[in-house]
């Protein structure tokens, strides 16, 4: 495409400065897009919806995957009886959650994508986010599962994960929609509820962080 030709002559994606682990990358190929735009566009650098509107174009394309964080759920962690499978034992979206997630799914389509392949945490909060997305059906994926009340999953999970997204096909737009735990161990980017973190899949087999988008 033509898009993305103009973003590698920006050293964007394709530039080995930023392709590394995702644990060691942070928001700055965001600033970059946002830069190239503002060159090509006339733009001023950091501006929010030229960036917002360079990394929906990226999503859209080979190679890239949307990490997203469960929309709003009032409180931290869960109750002590939590059991997978029994939403009333544990921490739910709220009725702004579930209207967040309606507006984020039409945040895709407005951008042109349609529907994807939507895979989630098996928790309650994190199913119902990617069922009301309207982007496609939802698998449930125990590797993004949170592990906020048992740390010493991290390592084992993230790695895990890493693998898990290295063999997929990724020639048409992924959505994981997770908790915050899980995409900080991966990416080293802290996002919001219902914040969407780009992440490539780079030319040495590894993921590297495009940028994020916030979707309130």
């Amino acid at each position: 495409m033509i898009f993305e030709q103009l973003l590698g002559w920006f050293g964007i994606g394709v530039s080995r400065a930023h392709e590394r682990e995702p644990q060691r990358c942070r928001r700055g190929s965001g600033i970059i897009l946002a830069s190239a735009l503002a060159l090509l566009f006339g733009t001023t650098p950091g501006v929010s919806a030229a960036e917002e509107t360079a990394l929906w174009r990226v999503l859209a394309s080979k190679g890239h995957v949307a990490l997203l964080r469960h929309a709003t759920a009032p409180g931290t962690g869960d109750p002590s009886e939590f059991a997978i499978g029994v939403c009333g034992t544990q921490r739910n979206l709220s009725e702004e959650g579930r209207k967040q997630s309606g507006r984020i799914g039409a945040r895709f389509r407005e951008n042109g994508i349609e529907t994807a392949r939507i895979f989630s945490s098996q928790w309650c909060r994190c199913l119902e986010t990617a069922r009301l997305l309207g982007l496609g059906p939802v698998t449930e994926l125990p590797i993004l599962n949170s592990f906020f009340q048992g740390p010493e999953r991290r390592n084992r999970q993230t790695q895990a994960l890493e693998e898990w997204l290295a063999s997929q096909d990724l020639d048409g737009p992924l959505v994981l929609v997770t908790h915050q735990v899980n995409i900080t161990a991966l990416t080293g980017i802290y996002p919001a509820s219902g914040e969407l973190v780009v992440i490539r899949h780079s030319e040495n087999g590894k993921f590297s962080v495009v940028g994020s988008i916030g979707t309130d």
